[in-house]
Formats: C-alpha cells, sequence, structure tokens
C-alpha cells in the first residue's frame, strides 16, 4: 500500500479549499473535466463564483438540456472545483490553467482530490496498479470500502466505482473504454507546481514536499520532479533553492498576503 494514504495527509484546512468526511461528488459524477475546460474557457479569471453560476445555468455553455441539469452540473463543478477566486485552490488552479493548456488533466484531477473524499479514496487502487495492467473495478470498490466502511451499498459502490475509473481516464492514468489500463499521464512543470503547492498547504515542507500524496498523483519519478521545479523557478512561479541536498521552497511569487498569512501560521 502507498506510505501517504488520505488518512495521513496532516491536515486539510477548509478554509483554502480542502474537503474531507466520507461524502463527495464521484457518488454521481466524474471529475467533469470536458465541461470544466468549457468552463473556464469563457468565464474570465477574475470573475466571482456568481458568474460561473450564470454561465452554466443561464447561458448554459455547457449545452446541458434542462435548467434541472444546469444547475446540477453548477452544483457539481463548484463541489470539485469551488469555482471562486476567494478560494485558494481554485484561484491556484486557474493560475496554472492558463500559464500551461497541456497540463489541465492533472492539474483538475489534483484539485478534485482536494475536494472528493471518495476520489482520494481510490487513489492507492489505481498508483499501486502496475503501468500496463488493467485497474479493475473491484479493487476501486475495495478502496472505498475501506475508507468509509458500511457508507454504500453495493449499487453505489459500483457507480462510485464506474465514476472513478473515467475520471483517472480523463486524467491520463488509465486509457480504454471497457478495459481500464494502467497509463502513465502527462506530467507538467505546471502540474508539479500545483502538486508542490497543496502539499505546502497541507502542512510539508523542505525535502518532504516532494513525497506527498499530491506528488504522488503526478506519477513521475523524483529526478523529473526536481527538474520540473527547476523550469518552474525559472517561470517565476515559485524559489526554488537546493543546497547539498536542503531544499528551501518560496511559492511568494503567485501567493496573495492571506495565502502568505495561512502558510506564516502553518509553521
Amino acid at each position: 500500500m502507498l506510505t501517504l494514504d488520505i488518512y495521513q495527509v496532516r491536515r486539510l484546512p477548509t478554509a483554502l479549499g480542502f474537503r474531507a468526511g466520507d461524502r463527495g461528488t464521484h457518488t454521481s459524477r466524474t471529475i467533469m473535466f470536458a465541461e470544466l475546460t468549457t468552463v473556464l474557457e469563457i468565464v474570465p479569471a477574475d470573475a466571482p463564483l456568481a458568474l460561473y453560476r450564470q454561465a452554466i445555468i443561464v447561458d448554459n455553455v455547457t449545452g446541458k438540456r434542462t435548467l434541472s441539469t444546469r444547475k446540477l452540473t453548477a452544483q457539481r463543478l463548484s463541489e470539485l472545483y469551488a469555482l471562486d477566486p476567494s478560494v485558494p485552490i481554485f484561484r491556484l488552479l486557474r493560475f496554472f490553467w492558463d500559464e500551461d493548456p497541456e497540463s489541465r488533466p492533472l492539474l483538475a484531477l489534483l484539485c478534485a482530490c482536494a475536494r472528493d473524499p471518495l476520489l482520494r479514496a481510490t487513489v492507492p487502487a489505481v498508483l499501486e496498479t502496475p503501468l500496463g495492467t488493467s485497474v479493475e473495478k473491484e479493487a476501486i470498490e475495495q478502496a472505498i470500502s475501506q475508507a468509509a466502511p458500511s457508507r454504500f451499498n453495493a449499487s453505489i459502490l459500483n457507480k462510485i466505482a464506474r465514476n472513478a475509473r473515467s475520471s483517472w481516464t480523463q486524467s491520463g492514468h488509465l486509457r480504454g473504454h471497457r478495459l481500464k489500463i494502467r497509463s502513465k499521464p502527462l506530467c507538467t512543470p505546471a502540474a508539479v507546481a500545483y502538486a508542490l503547492l497543496l502539499g505546502r498547504f497541507t502542512g510539508y515542507g523542505g525535502q518532504r514536499l516532494f513525497d506527498t500524496l499530491w506528488t504522488r498523483l503526478l506519477d513521475t519519478d523524483a529526478a523529473t520532479l526536481h527538474e520540473m521545479t527547476r523550469e518552474a523557478s525559472r517561470r517565476s512561479w515559485l524559489t526554488y533553492r537546493n543546497a547539498g541536498g536542503i531544499i528551501e521552497l518560496d511559492f511568494s511569487p503567485i501567493l496573495e498576503a492571506s495565502e502568505r498569512e495561512v502558510l506564516h501560521e502553518q509553521d
């Protein structure tokens, strides 16, 4: 099993946008990558939550047939991503989303894992499966049952597992339609920077930032993580120092004052 599972994350600060518990969006939806992409292409980066909701419900940018479906789409996307620039993990998702389009599938997964406990529960079942082999629905169901014992009946477990496997396919960790084969997602400097930020927000620092749940989701090796961190530093998204194995990361270049204050309080 992974040494870092959903119960070993130091803290999930709700003030920054994380969500805990045993409820989640994957009882009824996937990470909804296509819908998220459409919404973020149309709504300006600094728009408040109300404008995101207007785009989805009133303007129907996602092309849903009924008002009730449009309202549900807005609700589920808000659960997964917040859609509110006052929520730090969404504001930073949106920053990296616009900076590096290739990073978007992993960015969506990282944010959704931060906000959906059910999706987080499926992480070991996916990441522990060797590349090129199939991820069975039963393994996903078992992971959810272990995370939330007696919480879901067989029918709901089946639905969560189907939705989760679809989400992992959208992120690039799986490929295929019915038979889901473990594959490698496209890891980018923006995805690495966002994963490191999520780790910092949840209480890690220094070298430890490179071995958290969030960096594990990137599914790449340590050397690549450090090289992409150096690239993120060259792009002025963070400051990276590595002196004799003593690592310092400073995210101040892209953090707002309130976010820096939260990190200061954690130290």
